[in-house]
């Protein structure tokens, strides 16, 4: 309970500049309009009447800057009926209908909608935003103007569970989580979400290579002689029973060995990590992936990096998270031309 200590608002915003602002004033809004006239984009996240109602919306500040490609991001987009609804975290993710039926392929199938990992319903639009932004970068190349983007939470997370959500508006027919479960199987997969002694690994054994490396792994046991299970389309069409006897096999096994033992012998294994395992992990810790970076409120924290390497500019911790308000004079002063004792005024006034 610290302003300056938040774990996820250090981590969202190392190497950012931070500046305060009141764009409620009149003062505000032309220190923004200047702000607006250098920059190239412009990210903003409120409720569609907001920036409108203060004389900032895109043609206003279009006309101030031709160049500028303008991002907002809303629960459900700048138009239709929804678009003055609020939304949090949990209502982004539901509108996107996801939750009615992820638990599909699931240890507990039958179990009520949950809240999504993480913060998923506000982080997923990020991808969208990022995305149509850089495309409108390059864009602007071409034409020399910037343009309005409009991003929708809900668009976002159907978006990225498209694949389901084409069902009922082809078909007419409703997604269930049954039905996710009966498609599994219906392809003959041995294996899913499968639970070890001491934790799960994802399953996948439907190639010849695949379920002889399986059968390798768990020692050859005599039900794997089974005629009904000697080629591909056998163990199709009992894949349900095949599963059912691995599963009983894995629960004396952790996910670790299963894991190891699968990936050697060239069976499709994956660890279900925990948060544990991953800061932990061999693999990320040789990348390089957590980088500590000192903050004057918290001294040195490990932070996941960049998802990516690039060769020729890497990415690079060059400054921690700011504390509120850090960079007023760099950005005021040396950017906009404003004078130290303006900083002072506009401070005394409410302005910054």
């Amino acid at each position: 309970p610290h302003p300056e200590r938040s774990g996820l608002f250090l981590y969202l915003n190392t190497n950012k500049l931070g500046i305060t602002l009141n764009i409620e004033t009149e003062t505000g809004k032309e220190l923004f309009k200047q702000l607006v006239k250098w920059a190239d984009i412009l990210i903003e996240d409120n409720p569609p009447r907001v920036m409108p109602e203060l004389g900032l919306d895109y043609e206003n500040l279009r006309a101030i800057n031709p160049r500028l490609i303008m991002t907002s991001i809303t629960p459900f987009g700048q138009t239709g009926p929804y678009r003055d609804y609020k939304a949090y975290h949990l209502n982004s993710f539901h509108a996107g209908g996801e939750p009615h039926i992820m638990h599909g392929n699931s240890v507990a199938p039958d179990r009520a909608p949950v809240k999504g990992p993480g913060l998923i319903g506000d982080y997923d639009c990020g991808l969208s935003a990022a995305t149509a932004t850089l495309a409108a970068l390059y864009a602007r190349a071409a034409t020399g103007s910037g343009q309005h983007i409009d991003i929708s939470k809900q668009e976002s997370a159907i978006a990225l569970d498209r694949v389901d959500n084409l069902i009922y508006p082809n078909r007419h027919k409703e997604e269930t989580r049954e039905a996710v479960r009966a498609r599994a199987k219906g392809l003959g997969m041995i294996g899913g979400l499968m639970q070890c002694k001491d934790g799960y690994v994802m399953l996948a054994a439907v190639q010849e290579n695949q379920w002889q490396g399986l059968v390798e792994l768990m020692g050859h046991p005599e039900w794997t002689k089974d005629e009904r299970f000697k080629d591909e389309e056998g163990r199709t069409l009992h894949a349900r029973e095949i599963t059912s006897r691995v599963q009983q096999w894995m629960l004396d096994k952790t996910a670790e060995e299963v894991f190891r033992g699968g990936q050697e012998r060239g069976a499709p294994v994956g660890k279900i990590n925990s948060p544990q395992d991953v800061v932990n992990s061999p693999q990320l810790r040789w990348r390089g992936f957590f980088v500590e970076i000192e903050h004057p409120e918290t001294r040195k924290i490990e932070y996941p990096s960049a998802p990516y390497k690039l060769s020729k500019t890497p990415w690079a911790a060059n400054r921690p998270a700011p504390l509120l308000g850090q960079h007023n004079e760099e950005v005021y002063c040396r950017l906009l031309g404003y004078a130290r004792q303006d900083l002072a005024t506009m401070r005394e006034n409410g302005v910054i």
